[in-house]
């Protein structure tokens, strides 16, 4: 059961689970009450939008370990699940059926709600997870920017199912609501919030995996620039979050901003500091298991990230 806890990446997939489910109730909820429209996603179809996406989500995990079995015999052999505990043949398998019933459920949604975009998402997505893991993560920036896409896109996956069951009620009238732009606003934020911190993370991972990554050819930035361009890159990155963030904070969102209120204290405890303890630590880093614990409090910072819709529910409530 273990093994199979490691293939699925069951921490992540609750991660996404919870991700899913607080965008629409802790931001997308709140926004349309305030809109005067009020809830829209029953939960039962808010429930089958998460489990396709995990089902999806597991498969992808799956299949990356089954691409990866030399690399990862190098890079991290006692967390090797495939050829070990599971076969290849069996790992084929399961890739096949999780996606598969992922699929299935995604366009059954996607049917009922009558949304090409969704029904487009659930079929070209399984497409890029496979060629991800077979070559796209090999190759420069590319494999980075695939996976920090495929985040940011989950966010988004709420706001195309709000929208389209307004749409099943209202008609396409609702597109020109306020209150749809408020959505893809809020959202959004949370979207490109995903995306540069997923593609930040990616890199780390690569300059942890560098050695089995240099013995099998893979054209990483850090095998590519060397580790010092590469920590260069990532702070860059990390400091257009942090501006990001500072902007969105004190500009965009119409709170208060003194430093008595809690949207002012939760960015500053809650991630600009652990984001910069992230760079800190990144150049300190020096062997594997640095730019692991790096890669564990980019993590935290994600969650955190993710938990910033608690202050907005908290805001809009």
């Amino acid at each position: 059961m273990k093994s199979y806890y490691k293939l699925f990446r069951c921490n992540n997939l609750l991660f996404i689970s919870i991700f899913l489910w607080l965008m629409d109730k802790w931001v997308a909820v709140p926004l349309l009450k305030q809109g005067l429209w009020g809830e829209q996603l029953p939960n039962v179809v808010l429930l089958l939008l998460i489990v396709s996406v995990v089902l999806i989500a597991a498969g992808g995990y799956v299949i990356n370990d089954y691409f990866d079995v030399k690399i990862d015999r190098i890079n991290r052999p006692d967390d090797l699940v495939v050829t070990n505990t599971i076969s290849k043949e069996r790992a084929m398998l399961l890739f096949q059926i999780l996606t598969g019933v992922g699929i299935v459920f995604g366009l059954g949604l996607s049917i009922y709600l009558r949304s090409w975009l969704l029904s487009m998402i659930y079929i070209l997505i399984p497409g890029v997870l496979w060629f991800y893991s077979s070559s796209y993560k090999r190759q420069l920036i590319l494999g980075n920017v695939v996976v920090a896409l495929i985040m940011a896109l989950l966010p988004l996956m709420v706001v195309f199912a709000n929208v389209a069951q307004m749409s099943l009620k209202y008609g396409d009238v609702v597109q020109y609501s306020p209150v749809v732009s408020e959505l893809y606003l809020w959202i959004g934020g949370f979207s490109i919030f995903a995306f540069l911190c997923t593609w930040i993370r990616e890199i780390v991972k690569d300059m942890q995996d560098q050695v089995g990554d240099r013995e099998y050819e893979c054209h990483t930035l850090p095998i590519c620039i060397g580790d010092l361009w590469t920590k260069v890159i990532v702070t860059l990155l990390t400091l257009i979050v942090m501006a990001l963030l500072i902007w969105i904070n004190y500009f965009v969102i119409p709170f208060p901003h003194d430093f008595s209120t809690l949207t002012t204290r939760f960015t500053i405890f809650g991630l600009l500091i652990p984001i910069a303890g992230s760079l800190v630590l990144l150049w300190a880093a020096k062997i594997p298991s640095d730019y692991g614990t790096v890669q564990h409090l980019l993590k935290f910072i994600m969650f955190m990230g993710v938990m910033y819709s608690f202050v907005i529910n908290q805001q809009l409530g």
